[in-house]
This record gives C-alpha cells, structure tokens and sequence, in this order.
C-alpha cells in the first residue's frame, strides 16, 4: 500500500484508494507528525516522550512503543508477521520515517513552488494552483501550539505566502490583472506586513484600470506599515507609486510583450534545431550559454544549470578537444556570492576538468581561456584549504589585467573574492575586491557583476557595522535585480535587511525573528543548501543568545552544514554537560567562509561555557584579527555581535579561571 500523507491542515493519512487510514488517538498522530517534522531522521523515543507528555508518566516509553506498533499495523496493513516494517522503521534508540519525497503533501508543495519560479508565467500559473489547492487549513492544524511544531508550521506558513504572491506574479504576467486583485485584497488584508502582496495589488490595479484605487492601496499600505511596525516602505513600494502617478510605460507593457517574447523564443529556438545539426560542437556552447541565464532565474535554475554543466564539460571533454572544453568550463562565469560548496562533488569534477584542460592547452596562446580556466579553479575550490586555490585566483588576476580584458578580469576577481577566507578579518579586503568590481562593471556593462560587487560591499560594510552605507549597496543590487531580471539578488538583500533590523537594536525581538523567518521562506528552492538548511535556526539562536535568552535549543532541530558548531551548545542547553565537552573537542575547523569568524564565536561561547582552555586559546589566536569587526555580519546574513566582546570572554576565563 502506497501511504500518502497530509499535514497541510489537520494531520491525515491516505491509502492508495484515497481513503483515510484510520490514525486512532492524538497522540498517535503526533507521533506521526513528529516523525514526518524529522523528514527521515531519527527521532529518539526520549525526545518523542518530552514531545508527547510536558510531565510524562511512568511507563511513557512503552506507551510510545504501543502508539507506534499501532501506526504500523495501520500503514502497512499488509506487511507479513514478524517482518521488518519499511515505512515507519527502528534505528538506533528511536524512530525514523522513510516516506518517499511525494509522499508528503508538504513536500510536495515545496517541490511545486520552487520549480514553478523557473518557468514561464504560462508554466507556473497551473503549477502553483495545482500547490495551494493541497492545503486544507493551517499546517500540522491539530498541533498548533506543540513546540516540536511551531518552526515547521512557521516555515511552511511563510511559503504558502509566497506561492500566493508568486501566482499573482504569474496572473499579472500573463494579463490576468483583474483575476488577481480579489486574491491579492484578501492576502494582504490578513498579513499587511507583506510589502510584495502590497506591491502586487497596486499593480494589479493599476492594469485593470483603477489608478485611483492602487494609489489608495499604497496610501493604506503606508499607513500599517508605519503604525503597526514601525517601518518606512520600501524602494519596491515607493518606485512604484512613482511610477503609477507618472503613468510608466513599463507598468503596462509586461502583460503584451510576455506573449511577444514567448513568440520570439518558440520561433528562434525551432530555427536554431532546424539548422544546427544535433551533434554539432556549437551546441555546447550554446548551451552553457543558456545555463548562465538559468543559474540566475532563481527556484531550481541554479542547481539545474550546474547539474547540466557537469554534463556539457564531461561531453566536451570526451571530443577530445581542449580549446573547445576551455570555452565550455570558462565561458559559465556566473557570478558567485555564496562562499560554501553545496555540492562539494559537482565543484571537484569542474576543477579536475579545468586542471586537465590548462594542461592540454597549447602552451602559446590562449591566455583569455587559460585566465578563465584559473578563474573557474578559484572560484569552484572556495572554502578548501588547499593552496591550489589561492594560487588559482592570483594567477587569473595577473592574466586579466595584463591582458587588459574586462570580462576576463571579472571574473577573475569574483575568484580572488572566494580566496579571501584564509583566515578572520580579511572585510577590508574584500572591500576593496567589491569597489573594483562595481566600477569595472558600470563602466563596461556588466550588469551581474555590478550586483556581484554590490553585495560584496554590503558584506563587507556589514563586517564593519557601517550600515548606512551598507543600504545603499543593497537599494542599488535591487534596483539592478529588477531591471535584469535576477530574482535570486533578493535572497540575500532579504537576509541584509533582517540582519540590519536585528544589529542596529530598538526593533521588538519578534519583529526580528518575523523578518528572519520572512527572509528564509524566500530560499526555499533557490540552489543553495547552506542557505536553505539550517541557516534560519542559526540566526534565531544568535539572536537569542545577543540578547541573554535561555537558547530554547530543540535537540533534533535541522542545523544542516552548522550542527557541529551549535552540537556542544544544544548539549549545555539541555544540561548534558559532559557530552557537550566531547562534542567541544570533536568540533572541526569552521570552513573558510562567510561564517568563519562567527563559527568561532559560537566555539569560543562554548569553550568559556565548559572551561576548554586550549580551544580558548585557539579561538582568541583566531580571532583576533577581527577584533574590529562583527561576528558574521560581513556574511550579510546574520550576527552574533562584536568579535571584541567574544575576545574580551576568552581574555577574562583564560586570565581568571574559575
């Protein structure tokens, strides 16, 4: 039997006739829930226990033992006596549930929407319909106020409102303003903080005619914002009231020239397939050219387009000709901001392919490609501590600028941007890598690594506390995402504002954790795993610790790619002091990133927490080349204050041991 389950509302299963699988009490259903919230992890029964009971009785472990017997007889109503379930299995101390990546409504939504945002407008209407029609009521409805919950539902919440705002999106794109002005009224009537669905039905509006009325939305839209949060709106906001009272061609041209451009594109590529034969080299490089604009269309291009890069190299690499493989490697210079591999596999496949292709390469010649290639090694080998990096990144900079080449010397310095992490306190320097690339690029065009130089700045300016300044490199990246249609720009000006609403202190704390929780639902399917996993509790921990908050640590809490760092606090939180000693002590090095300096932060809290002497030592040797700086906020994304106040920690506990 094929189990379906529903959490899109009140917890519900299915059997693959479409009835309901009868789940017996609440508690058996929370069980499920919980499991479902793990998405395939163990969940130990000591932590379904404190799930389930605030003071559990005794015999609560058997209990749980009974509720999950109970779910297996129920989902697998067929599974033989004796044999091993499949579907809700024991692993270790506890439970896992090995559902399939559809079989969660939930899930499934998630896929929808995020595929949808790489789609035309025409495309993505019936998908994102199709994924808000699965929801039936609140998410996990019958277990609103469990803590177990409370992120998931959060998070889940904050999707379902931008699946709303991007179907209206589609709608407007395809004409159907008027369609989308009741579903926009009400979306904002119930969440007025969200400035997109505001935007919306201004726009909306406007293109059915009624000017009056959108500029009357923005009015009210102005008013809530400023009474009920405390905030000013946006440039989104104000560029478009602008832009109505002037009557902007581009407010009505959308709708006609989508159908145009759809037109266009059916026309060229049937002409391109008609006359380019279907072996011929020329279509590699056609298609990495298609990759590069893929990778910036946000949802699932980017990690589509390096999914399909691997292929066109290896492809170009198995014709045996190694001018050709260096036009296909370099020529995908997409910018890069994001300084963690997410795919550690697809990146080593890239740089062993460059490698070999700088060797095949004729020695004379070629110094453009040969620029690329080195630029490709740099970039792709980010947060490795090996030198073939470094060395990868000066080189590509010395080729460029001798060669005088302003796209080659882009991107060579977008390389040089990722091999700046070797160790704390480098803001200054990538400072000046982001003024460079600014200048070149409004000089000569290049309008993705204009935004690139942009949010480099905005780090950097964030790792110095110089927000004002900071806000302008962020107004100027928006403006560029909108004029080049780079949706993937707004993740990370999304994460600047709600980090600066946060560092700059006076705002509420839940008005902080709303605009952190706001920017993550906005990564869900963008591409990047560090972004998407574990990043929101991250930055919900540090701002709880900033403030001298109990952690309020959940032990199965999804950390991603951080855990190892947040592992020894969680344990002290939770009052298992000696286990958060060897959790301490099995600690790796923090990657050479973005997050580098607050990583240490979070071992040293921890080494002065537990009275590790020699990791204390270690952290403050590290750190103290950042002594100026804030603890991650040159990652633009979040803070856990002053490195110096982490240093000053370290200096008292080694100084003045209890």
């Amino acid at each position: 039997m094929a189990v379906v389950f529903g959490v899109l509302g009140p917890v519900v299963a299915w059997d693959d006739a479409g009835d309901l699988v009868r789940l017996r009490g609440p508690r058996h259903r929370a069980v499920l829930a919980r499991l479902i919230v793990a998405r395939g992890r163990v969940v130990p029964v000591t932590g379904l226990v404190d799930d389930l009971w605030e003071d559990p009785p005794p015999g609560a472990v058997g209990a749980v033992r009974t509720f999950v017997a109970a779910l297996r007889r129920a989902l697998e109503p067929r599974r033989p006596p004796r044999a091993p379930a499949r579907l809700l299995v024991t692993v270790g101390p506890g439970y896992a549930l090995h559902a399939a990546p559809d079989a969660v409504d939930a899930w499934r939504f998630e896929h929808a929407v995020a595929g949808a945002a790489a789609l035309s407008p025409d495309a993505a209407l019936p998908r994102l319909e199709e994924a808000l029609s699965r929801w039936r009521g609140p998410a996990y409805a019958d277990f609103a106020d469990e803590p177990w919950a409370r992120a998931e539902r959060s998070r889940l919440a904050e999707l379902r409102l931008y699946a709303v705002e991007r179907r209206a999106e589609a709608r407007l794109g395809l004409g159907l303003a008027a369609e989308a002005v009741p579903d926009l009224d009400a979306h904002v009537a119930e969440h007025p903080w969200r400035e997109e669905g505001w935007r919306l039905l201004a726009l909306a509006l406007y293109r059915s005619g009624r000017q009056a009325d959108a500029l009357g939305v923005l009015r009210r839209a102005r008013s809530l914002l400023v009474e009920r949060m405390g905030v000013d709106p946006g440039p989104g906001l104000r560029r478009l009231e602008a832009d109505i009272l002037h009557h902007a061609d581009r407010l009505t041209e959308a709708g006609r020239s989508g159908e145009t451009t759809a037109r266009v594109w059916a026309q060229a590529t049937a002409a391109y397939d008609r006359t380019v034969a279907s072996g011929a080299r020329t279509r590699l490089e056609s298609t990495v050219g298609l990759l590069r604009g893929l990778a910036v269309t946000g949802g699932g291009g980017l990690q589509a387009a390096r999914e399909h890069r691997v292929a066109a190299v290896a492809a170009a690499e198995e014709l045996g000709d190694a001018e050709l493989t260096a036009r296909v490697i370099g020529a995908y210079d997409v910018p890069a901001i994001w300084t963690r591999l997410d795919d550690p596999e697809q990146a080593g496949k890239v740089v062993a392919a460059a490698e070999r292709t700088l060797l095949a390469l004729p020695s004379e010649g070629h110094e453009a490609a040969r620029a690329r290639l080195l630029a490709t090694i740099a970039v792709e080998s980010r947060g490795l501590r090996s030198p073939c990096g470094p060395q990868a990144a000066r080189q590509a900079e010395r080729i460029a600028r001798d060669l005088n080449d302003h796209t080659v010397l882009a991107f060579a310095l977008n390389g040089v941007f990722m091999q700046t992490f070797h160790r704390a306190g480098l803001a200054p320097r990538r400072a000046e890598i982001g003024a460079e690339l600014v200048a070149l690029s409004e000089r000569h065009g290049l309008a993705t690594f204009e935004v690139l130089g942009h949010l480099v700045r905005l780090q950097a300016l964030g790792a110095s506390a110089d927000f004002p300044r900071a806000d302008r490199h962020a107004d100027a990246a928006d403006r560029l995402a909108e004029r080049h249609e780079l949706p993937l720009v707004g993740v990370f000006t999304r994460w600047y504002r709600a980090l600066r609403l946060d560092a700059t202190g006076g705002a509420p704390l839940a008005e902080v954790e709303a605009a952190y929780r706001e920017a993550a639902a906005g990564t869900a399917g963008v591409g990047m795993p560090g972004l998407e996993r574990g990043l929101l509790p991250l930055a919900l921990l540090c701002l709880r610790l900033r403030h001298g908050l109990p952690a309020a640590i959940d032990d199965h809490e999804d950390w991603g790619p951080y855990e190892p760092w947040v592992r020894p606090l969680v344990l002290l939180s939770l009052d298992r002091p000696e286990e958060a000693a060897a959790a301490l002590r099995a600690v790796p090095e923090p990657p050479r990133d973005l997050l580098f300096e607050l990583l240490w932060c979070l071992t040293a809290r921890a080494a002065v927490l537990i009275g590790d002497h020699d990791t204390m030592a270690r952290a403050h040797d590290e750190l103290a080349p950042a002594a100026a700086e804030l603890a991650g906020a040159g990652s633009g994304l979040l803070t856990l204050g002053p490195v110096a106040s982490h240093l000053a920690a370290l200096t008292a506990a080694l100084h003045h041991p209890s």
